[in-house]
C-alpha cells in the first residue's frame, strides 16, 4: 500500500483552483462530485487537489458509506497566519504612512 505523501501548508494554498477548494469547504462539506462540478477540470484533476489538501492536513476526509465527504481543517491555517503576522508590521507602517501623507480635515 502507497504511504500518502505528506505537503507544506504553503504547498497546498499554492495553486488558485486548491485555494477555491478551501473556500467552499469552509462553507460546506462536500464529497468529490460535488467539487467536480464547481471547476472546470476533471473528476480526477480535483481528486489530484484533494489529494494535496489532504497531505497538508488542510481538509479531512471522512468514509459515509460509501462515498468520501470532505471539511475544512482551519488549524492547518494556522501556519500561514503565524507566518504573515510578521508581515503585518510593514502592511501597517504604509498605511499610517499614506495617512500622514494624506492627512483627513
Amino acid at each position: 500500500m502507497e504511504q500518502a505523501r505528506r505537503y507544506d501548508v504553503f504547498e497546498g494554498i499554492a495553486d488558485p483552483t486548491r485555494r477555491a477548494i478551501l473556500s467552499l469547504l469552509s462553507v460546506k462539506q462536500m464529497n468529490v462530485t460535488e467539487l467536480s462540478g464547481r471547476f472546470p477540470v476533471t473528476r480526477t484533476a480535483v481528486s489530484k487537489h484533494l489529494r494535496i489538501l489532504k497531505g497538508a492536513d488542510l481538509i479531512k476526509e471522512e468514509k459515509i458509506g460509501r462515498e468520501k465527504i470532505y471539511r475544512l481543517n482551519p488549524q492547518a491555517l494556522r501556519e500561514v497566519k503565524e507566518w504573515l503576522a510578521h508581515y503585518e508590521q510593514f502592511w501597517d507602517e504604509k498605511i499610517m504612512n499614506l495617512k500622514n501623507l494624506f492627512p483627513s480635515e
